[in-house]
């Protein structure tokens, strides 16, 4: 097979064929019809396997079978068998899920520890970041010193909470990222200590309220990694001595 044809088995198998009904309807529509042995000889499928596979995509509505001697396979046209494989990808997806979500608040048995996450990659951090920034309500305090970190999503974050009440203090020794937020109603800019030397592999530092609170590093091969935790001690107390040590004002 080519590379084209392999790269369109494997999408069919995302669609929940399996590789010997995907090559098989494939082969169909290549052939506009034919028998099983037309079909074993333009692909790697078994003769013996047409049968049955046949008979699957027929359950599937993909193709239709005239019962002559011997028994001839023709495919549905194209637009009708897109349409088949969303729906039945469609109903597969409820079904999987739904069964996730009667299930995910069960008990475990486990017992409880606290809820320190790690995330990787630089757009998961980012996600992460406007995710705890958006459901503070009563304040944020938000550092970096570089102004690549200050996404459009996470200044615009800032500044709905901003309007919305919240307490909202920038924090960063880069006179960009300050001045990104100097015209913003209800946003403190202020610079870090005068006593800290900044870690160049530092990368950002979100506390939202009294327990939720994310710190980020830089380098590696993804980039920027953070730890994270929210409405758990280790958050509370994390926070506690960052203020106590006067890292952020």
């Amino acid at each position: 097979m080519t590379d084209d044809e392999n790269a369109a088995v494997d999408a069919f198998e995302g669609l929940g064929l399996t590789s010997y009904e995907a090559k098989v309807f494939i082969a169909l529509h290549q052939l506009g019809a034919g028998t099983a042995r037309d079909v074993a000889e333009v692909t790697d499928v078994p003769r013996s396997q047409v049968y049955s596979v046949a008979e699957s995509l027929e359950n599937h509505g993909l193709i239709e079978v005239q019962q002559s001697n011997p028994i001839r396979y023709r495919p549905v046209d194209i637009e009708e068998a897109r349409n088949t494989l969303q729906r039945r990808f469609e109903r597969e997806q409820d079904r999987a899920f739904e069964y996730v979500d009667t299930v995910k608040n069960e008990p475990s048995g486990e017992e409880t520890q606290e809820d320190i996450w790690t995330v990787r990659d630089r757009d998961r951090v980012n996600d992460r970041t406007v995710d705890l920034l958006s459901q503070a309500d009563e304040r944020i305090i938000f550092g970096t010193r570089l102004p690549e970190l200050v996404t459009d999503s996470i200044e615009r974050v800032l500044a709905e909470r901003a309007a919305a009440g919240v307490e909202v203090v920038v924090v960063s020794a880069t006179e960009a990222v300050r001045n990104r937020f100097a015209g913003v109603d209800g946003v403190t800019v202020d610079e870090p200590p005068a006593h800290r030397t900044d870690d160049q592999r530092s990368g950002r530092i979100v506390v939202a309220d009294h327990d939720s609170i994310l710190l980020s590093v830089l380098g590696g091969e993804d980039g920027e990694t953070a730890i994270w935790s929210s409405g758990s001690v280790f958050a509370s107390v994390l926070i506690q001595l960052i203020e106590a040590g006067d890292e952020v004002r």
